[in-house]
């Protein structure tokens, strides 16, 4: 069964907030379908918004701000870290593991999330408490080959 993403997935992917993403729904820039009164998105339709001309260049601006955030923050009250991994893999492959990420999320905070797909490559950018972004790794290293 192909996973379907809701607009906090995509906030949490993208780094846009849900207004953002609704604006987008409005220009037509973002496809999706409501269910229930929420809005459900098939990873093509993830994949297509992903690769619009104004999207990506939002997505690029927000992934550099991720890593640039972390990079220039001087004082810290606590361990922190930031891990970029790319993946080389296809569409179903960055479907599942966006899909693992995402549901990962909930499970902590303090972490900053982005993900992208582009050139068979899988991108993911995880930021913040040292402890929960090991964690997440952790999580991924432990599942890696039921997703790739």
């Amino acid at each position: 069964m192909e996973r379907r993403y809701d607009l906090n997935d995509l906030s949490m992917m993208t780094g846009f907030s849900s207004r953002t993403l609704r604006n987008h729904l409005n220009k037509g820039l973002l496809h999706g379908d409501k269910e229930d009164g929420v809005w459900r998105f098939s990873e093509e339709e993830v994949a297509s918004y992903f690769k619009e001309p104004f999207v990506k260049e939002g997505l690029a601006i927000k992934y550099h701000s991720v890593v640039f955030d972390f990079l220039s923050q001087r004082h810290k009250d606590k361990a922190s870290s930031c891990v970029i991994l790319d993946i080389p893999c296809s569409m179903i492959q960055a479907g599942k593991i966006s899909a693992f990420f995402c549901e990962k999320m909930k499970e902590v905070k303090d972490v900053k999330f982005n993900f992208r797909h582009e050139d068979g490559i899988a991108r993911i950018i995880l930021s913040g408490d040292e402890g929960y972004v090991s964690s997440l790794m952790d999580a991924y290293h432990m599942q890696k080959n039921g997703l790739i």
